[in-house]
């Protein structure tokens, strides 16, 4: 499946695509994208079962990676947050041509199933709201795995505007599949590639407050890389596009300047 498309930048510029979470789709990177579309062509992909893209299955990390190999066919820098971050990872692993660096944004390497198959079954149950606002305070409150510590209620309420579409019934959803999201949080399960797959120059942003990305997995990351590897903590929770947008935002821009 072609995957649908955000774009930032002149086309001549080097090529950075932006991988984002479940739940998500890819407008979330705009802050983002518009501080690295100086220097760079900026593609915002909707994954399979997000946004503007096709939402029908399967929706297996393979079906994904395929998405990838067919809408993006340069090598380019890959940037992925949480499941997307995961994505990089299998991507570089079985098309390495393609992938000249990652930046992974607070990456879902592994989710313990027991969390995993916890939150596939509540993707399952129904989530709605009466209107926007109640949407709105909803995310405001969020916790758990997405945490958000202090985002700015402006890019929460810019991302319900954009995200959350009015139903027939009158109620009001998020533009996203709830069987897409349910599979990918047990695709998450799996084992991830091995690390030594993203043998190429690698930031990882880390949210303090976040859960995600466990200290064996950090270290193993350092292990396997070695100077290739840049870690950069940065204040809040696992959405650092939110929580820590300018923070994410400078690591990102200092890493991709020395490439």
């Amino acid at each position: 499946m072609r995957l649908h498309e955000h774009v930032w930048g002149a086309d001549s510029a080097p090529p950075a695509v932006c991988l984002h979470g479940v739940n998500a789709h890819g407008l979330r990177y705009r802050p983002l994208a518009e501080r690295l579309a100086a220097r760079f062509h900026v593609r915002a992909l909707d994954l399979r079962g997000h946004g503007r893209s096709g939402w029908e299955g399967p929706w297996t990390i393979e079906a994904h990676v395929d998405d990838l190999r067919e809408t993006v066919t340069e090598p380019s820098t890959w940037v992925g947050h949480s499941f997307g971050g995961r994505l990089v990872m299998d991507l570089a692993a079985r098309e390495p041509a393609l992938v000249e660096r990652a930046v992974l944004l607070d990456p879902a390497i592994a989710v313990p199933s027991e969390i995993a198959y916890a939150r596939a079954a509540d993707e399952l149950a129904e989530h709605s709201f009466a209107s926007p606002e109640e949407a709105l305070e909803a995310r405001i409150g969020g916790t758990g795995l997405g945490l958000l510590a202090h985002a700015p209620r402006e890019l929460l309420a810019e991302d319900v505007r954009e995200h959350l579409v009015e139903s027939p019934d009158g109620r009001f959803r998020y533009r996203y599949s709830s069987e897409a999201v349910a599979a990918a949080y047990q695709e998450m399960a799996n084992d991830p590639p091995p690390f030594e797959a993203l043998r190429i120059p690698t930031l990882l942003v880390v949210g303090s407050h976040s859960k995600l990305v466990s200290a064996g997995e950090l270290e193993r990351y350092r292990a396997a890389l070695g100077d290739l590897l840049e870690v950069a903590v940065v204040p809040g929770g696992h959405i650092v596009l939110w929580d820590a947008l300018d923070e994410t935002a400078a690591a990102s821009e200092a890493f991709l300047s020395r490439g």
